[in-house]
């Protein structure tokens, strides 16, 4: 087990941590209600089924679509690519993780939304 932390040591990474005193992380936040912007077209190259075309619709109304632009399309993409895949059973460990990280960088889940500095707007503050 490695050992604790000591926020009094100088340099301490506990000392940088953000639940430190006096530390105020920055956040963005994204609007609950999603992004409004049109939905860009869905990249040619293959045949989308029409529950692809939902989930790339489902996915560029997402309150994390306010912050990808148009280079996030090729992630998207694979990421809905490798999703049917996934759930069709076709995977293999590799796909899984590669879905993995296109979630993240996409910031699709809760740890990836922390780790880029994301939160969803309160329901109450809107």
């Amino acid at each position: 087990m490695p050992p604790l932390m000591n926020q009094q040591t100088p340099n301490s990474r506990a000392r940088r941590r953000s639940n430190a005193p006096g530390h105020r992380p920055f956040f963005v936040v994204l609007p609950r209600e999603g992004c409004t912007d049109p939905v860009p077209k869905i990249p040619a190259g293959r045949v989308w089924s029409r529950v692809e075309k939902q989930r790339w619709k489902e996915l560029w109304t997402s309150p994390q679509a306010t912050q990808w632009d148009e280079s996030a399309a090729v992630t998207v993409a694979l990421l809905i690519a490798y999703e049917t895949q996934l759930l069709a059973g076709e995977g293999a460990a590799w796909l899984a993780q590669e879905a993995r990280h296109a979630g993240d960088a996409l910031g699709l889940t809760p740890r990836a939304m922390a780790a880029l500095g994301w939160t969803i707007g309160d329901r109450t503050s809107q």
